[in-house]
């Protein structure tokens, strides 16, 4: 059975109402997140409060959460904690785009519709890294180089083929 923040409402309905919807999402249920990341889990909570603006259906959407990622550089897991405020305007199509303010990030309502999944999936993805990684930190390092550093390789001598040609060209 469909969650009710997966259900896609009438726009045009809920920003005459001046509707607030509250939700509370597993991160793991929302596909363009998961298909994007490498997800561990996580959970979002927030709210979106539609109303209107000179005639334009709009929502401020509101979320707090954490997100359990893999760290790309020491593979292992890492929370990152999501935090956002974003006010959007709900347009049928992408022509009404031209004409809004910058006060609104755009978001198309197909046929006068959205679900409170496609605004907190939005809000997610913008925040979320492009490579995940732990913040700079001695104990993060690629796998293989986990050990302590005495087992780690010497360096090669550095080889120098042509050392000796100054002295060579300078014999003539």
């Amino acid at each position: 059975m469909p969650q009710p923040w997966s259900k896609p409402l009438a726009v045009d309905r809920l920003s005459r109402e001046a509707a607030v919807l509250d939700f509370d999402i597993a991160v793991t249920q929302l596909p363009r997140v998961s298909s994007r990341v490498e997800l561990l889990g996580g959970r979002v909570q927030g709210r979106v409060h539609f109303g209107r603006d000179a005639h334009r259906a709009v929502a401020e959407v509101t979320l707090e959460g954490e997100v359990q990622l893999r760290c790309q550089r020491c593979m292992r897991p890492m929370a990152l904690p999501l935090s956002a405020r974003t006010s959007v305007a709900l347009l049928g199509s992408a022509h009404e785009a031209d004409a809004l303010s910058g006060a609104f990030e755009p978001v198309l309502a197909r046929e006068g519709r959205i679900s409170v999944a496609e605004l907190v999936e939005e809000e997610v993805l913008l925040s979320l890294p492009i490579v995940p990684m732990h913040a700079e930190q001695p104990q993060c390092r690629p796998l293989e180089q986990t050990g302590p550093a005495e087992q780690q390789p010497a360096e090669a001598a550095t080889q120098r083929p042509f050392a000796g040609l100054g002295k060579l060209l300078s014999q003539k």
